[in-house]
């Protein structure tokens, strides 16, 4: 038998800071960008009652981990359910098993703050940030690591949700944030946009974008919803963490495929050979930059482990046994 650690949501909470989570992703991404292998999410779904069962999963050789995620959402519940199952990369061996449910908003937040950090101008200032759910919590908290921010314009379409989301995170950051009435009002201005959202067609006008902006969009992984338009994805040199994904589940990036506006060649690179340093990312403070963060394993695994070892160095989890194969599958 071998033991393992189990990883509550109540241990997992509070555990590391963004700044923590952005560190260890970047890590995981620059892996990537040497050649680690990951893979894209795969998904099945169920009609009746309608639910989804997803999963994804990542080698990172240098950290010493691998694993992902698995998470079931819908079905007759109506909720959601996320494990995040780790093993030692060099042996095969289980090292943890992780109720993935609280990381989630702040290993995706840190994926699109790594994003933010490789194609985003250096003086980056202002941001726009389309969504208040906890996706666009975890996103406005590790992007605020990675750029000097003064001013934070948020929207969505429920006007109390905007202006709660904005008192709330007011009280948390430094820079100003402010509701405000449109996306249209949000992104003309902003020098990095963030999407957070749940939606199915495009959230905001591409042309409203200002020439140098950086665009990071982590809502949109089904072939038939975007936050992105044409228009955006067409102007932007576009950057996803998984070249294979694009023509799979990137809805935006597909139809603007459909509509003949790009090639398949319109894909820059991966982040993680711009993070690596093995493709360039910004090249001029005049170019539009999209980072297309459909969620992977690379983040997973990477915040995973940082959280094994800090529960580690502070006692947290409890152990549970797990038979290997060469005891177990016996067909006794």
């Amino acid at each position: 038998m071998t033991d393992a650690m189990f990883l509550t949501s109540d241990d997992v909470a509070g555990l590391a800071s963004p700044a923590e989570y952005v560190d260890a992703v970047r890590e995981g991404y620059r892996q990537r960008g040497e050649g680690a292998p990951a893979r894209p999410r795969a998904k099945l779904t169920n009609e009746e009652p309608p639910g989804m069962l997803t999963d994804y999963s990542a080698v990172l050789p240098e950290t010493g981990a691998m694993g992902g995620y698995m998470y079931a959402a819908g079905f007759g519940a109506e909720d959601a359910w996320f494990v995040a199952p780790l093993f030692d990369a060099e042996s095969g061996e289980p090292l943890a098993l992780l109720d993935g449910a609280s990381m989630n908003p702040f290993k995706t937040g840190a994926a699109g703050a790594v994003g933010v950090d490789a194609l985003a101008r250096e003086d980056a200032q202002t941001l726009a940030l389309i969504g208040t759910g906890s996706q666009a919590r975890g996103q406005l908290r590790a992007t605020a690591t990675v750029r000097d921010l003064e001013s934070v314009w948020v929207y969505s379409p429920t006007k109390e949700s905007r202006e709660a989301f904005a008192a709330e995170m007011n009280e948390q950051l430094d820079p100003s944030v402010a509701a405000v009435a449109s996306s249209a009002a949000a992104v003309e201005e902003a020098d990095v946009v963030i999407t957070a959202t749940t939606a199915s067609e495009p959230v905001f006008d591409g042309d409203l974008l200002a020439d140098g902006t950086h665009v990071t969009a982590m809502g949109q992984y089904h072939p038939n919803k975007r936050e992105l338009d044409t228009t955006t994805v067409e102007r932007a040199k576009y950057v996803p963490d998984l070249r294979e994904r694009v023509t799979q589940d990137a809805g935006s990036f597909i139809a603007a495929l459909d509509e003949g506006a790009i090639s398949e060649g319109h894909v820059h690179a991966e982040l993680g050979e711009v993070v690596a340093g093995n493709a360039p990312g910004r090249e001029s403070d005049d170019e539009i930059t999209v980072f297309d963060s459909g969620g992977t394993g690379i983040e997973t695994v990477a915040a995973a482990h940082m959280l094994y070892e800090k529960a580690k160095a502070e006692g947290l989890g409890s152990d549970i046994s797990l038979a290997p194969a060469s005891e177990a599958l016996t067909g006794k």
